[in-house]
């Protein structure tokens, strides 16, 4: 093979790369292809959509689905299922942050951010200790 050929051959490797590190922009070639588009209304759908899928995982993470006095086998699936659904969806996130967008990553962690205040911090529950 030729060192031109090489050359071309290492350029066109490159070009599929994209980017490897964080960037600002609307205009991204994310890990799937298509998402979220060239218009502003589909990059803005796409940070939405990322925010509610993070701000999901921490309500997934932070609520009891079984009830007391629930079959163990039963309540043993059912902690499964919700366990496996919550990683699911955080591996969407982070496919999501590895297109290295910052405006993504920002939404991710905001959605995270956000579920956390809502669901597992002291603002919106009642403290079991009382003075």
């Amino acid at each position: 093979m030729s060192p031109l050929r090489i050359m071309q051959l290492n350029k066109e490797r490159i070009k599929k790369m994209g980017h490897m590190t964080f960037f600002w922009g609307r205009n991204t070639e994310d890990t799937i292809p298509g998402w979220p588009g060239r218009s502003l209304y589909s990059y803005f759908f796409g940070l939405i959509w990322v925010f509610l899928l993070s701000l999901m995982v921490e309500r997934l993470s932070h609520t009891r689905f079984i009830k007391p006095g629930t079959n163990d086998f039963t309540a043993g699936l059912l902690q499964t299922l919700m366990y496996a659904i919550r990683v699911a969806l955080a591996y969407l996130v982070m496919l999501a942050v590895m297109s290295l967008n910052f405006d993504v990553f920002l939404a991710s962690v905001a959605g995270y951010a956000v579920g956390f205040l809502v669901y597992s911090s002291r603002v919106f529950r009642k403290s079991e200790l009382v003075p």
